[in-house]
């Protein structure tokens, strides 16, 4: 998929408060719950976008955001993911607090009363706002690849209803209870089993039959209710519907987040313009998979501790750490260590671009840099232009790199071995079976994930530029 998934919707900070709860309360009967840890990331809109970022889409999120703490530190923690077309917002950012211990939910606190702001369906005009949030996500949803809608009755998907009719591209809508009905024509609607009770316009028997019902009254292409541990059940236009059944994850674990990850997955499929039952198929086992990883409750996301409130510090290590000290301070304490390779050769905005995007995919980043004998042989006697010490020194200096290591082999997939990261990044056409590496990162423990380069720049075609220009 070139052009981006774009997602439509209303996004809020997540904030989980892990403890232990070993005693009560003197003067009431509740536990007390001794803090250890805050982990902050994005949810509703926000967390449907982050995950879908993850697996290597360029995305862009239409949302509203406030100018507050929690707006600030959940921009911070979107931004270097993915591209942000930020509506305005009346009152302040979302923000829901789960009080957790030893991995189970004791209480849940939310706070904010924001909403997107502005009339339904307003666009300013090009003449008088190019630079008009309006006119922006205009811009976007023409551009789309596919479009979700993840709607958390905030108001985003009611000021942009107007354009999300007839759109020539996959419209996915994952409703709200306390949001609007799909627009007509949607490829997919994917609620829930107790979102599609609320929608169905007769009494409840049947998923199956709920999801037929809804087929006929949101004129939908398809709907798809999700059943949590069961999977989910899809009806498509002209009566054609059957169970979409999910492999089976442990009783208790956490499925906050599984409604996005299922949302993003399909969006994703269809935009790649696979069957709606094979996207349907995807989407669960991508949400299984979530759930089984953790959850949401499982992403750890770098914090900028200055924007976010009473957020967590970061990883500890000591200045100047080698990549391997790097590496076991993140695993003591729990972190998510992410590591890319390559030759960084005239370091571009490209390079720098990639290297944010992974920083944001945990907790610390180790570069692995060819050595100069190892460039010439992939790339003959003229390269590298740059020597591995000064290439070393500028890719130190950047802040989203927390170390950098050198190999003098041809592949990273020694070194690979030895840091053991958890996610290995790599930039541009790949794909794991075209990477000599993949399978050192898969021994390691880790996964690959793959990042849309960005178009127009290569060391390649700098380096012919320079040369037909002297």
């Amino acid at each position: 998929m070139s052009a981006p998934l774009v997602i439509v919707g209303d996004s809020l900070l997540d904030v989980d408060v892990e403890g232990t709860a070993d005693r009560l309360c003197p003067d009431a009967p509740v536990p007390v719950v001794e803090g250890q840890a805050e982990h902050h990331r994005p949810g509703g809109a926000g967390l449907a976008a982050l995950l879908a970022a993850r697996d290597g889409t360029p995305v862009t999120l239409v949302t509203a955001v406030g100018d507050d703490p929690s707006g600030r530190c959940l921009e911070d923690l979107l931004s270097p993911a993915v591209e942000i077309v930020r509506l305005p917002l009346r009152g302040t950012t979302v923000r829901k607090t789960r009080v957790r211990a030893r991995g189970q939910t004791l209480v849940r606190i939310d706070t904010g009363d924001g909403r997107a702001m502005g009339r339904p369906g307003q666009v300013a005009s090009r003449r008088s706002a190019g630079a008009s949030a309006f006119a922006r996500a205009a811009d976007a949803l023409a551009s789309a690849g596919a479009v979700l809608v993840a709607d958390y009755g905030r108001g985003v998907a009611d000021l942009l209803r107007e354009l999300l009719h007839g759109l020539d591209v996959p419209v996915i809508w994952d409703p709200h209870p306390r949001g609007s009905l799909p627009v007509p024509g949607c490829a997919l609607v994917t609620p829930s089993e107790a979102e599609a009770r609320g929608m169905c316009g007769e009494p409840y028997v049947s998923p199956e039959r709920t999801a037929r019902r809804l087929v006929r009254d949101l004129d939908a292409e398809a709907v798809a209710i999700t059943l949590g541990g069961r999977g989910a059940v899809l009806a498509r236009r002209g009566g054609r519907f059957g169970p979409v059944p999910a492999p089976h994850v442990a009783t208790g674990a956490d499925a906050c987040g599984a409604g996005d990850r299922f949302a993003a997955a399909a969006a994703l499929a269809l935009a790649d313009g696979a069957a709606t039952e094979d996207a349907v198929a995807r989407a669960v086992g991508e949400a299984t998979r979530f759930v089984a990883e953790g959850g949401a409750a499982a992403l750890r996301l770098p914090h900028p501790t200055e924007r976010c409130p009473a957020a967590e510090a970061p990883v500890p290590f000591p200045s100047g750490a080698s990549a391997f000290e790097v590496a076991s301070a993140v695993r003591a304490a729990g972190g998510r260590l992410i590591a890319t390779g390559g030759c960084f050769d005239l370091l571009h905005a490209g390079h720098v671009s990639l290297l944010r995007r992974a920083r944001a995919l945990g907790d610390a980043l180790v570069v692995c840099v060819n050595s100069d004998d190892s460039i010439r042989r992939l790339k003959g006697p003229s390269r590298p232009l740059v020597g591995e010490r000064d290439r070393v020194e500028v890719l130190r200096a950047l802040g989203c790199v927390d170390a950098v290591t050198v190999f003098g082999e041809d592949t990273p997939s020694q070194v690979i071995e030895r840091l053991c990261p958890d996610v290995w990044v790599k930039g541009g056409d790949y794909d794991e079976r075209s990477m000599p590496e993949a399978d050192a990162v898969r021994r390691a423990g880790g996964e690959v994930v793959i990042l849309p380069t960005v178009p127009g720049y290569s060391t390649t075609g700098l380096i012919a530029a320079a040369r037909a220009a002297s």
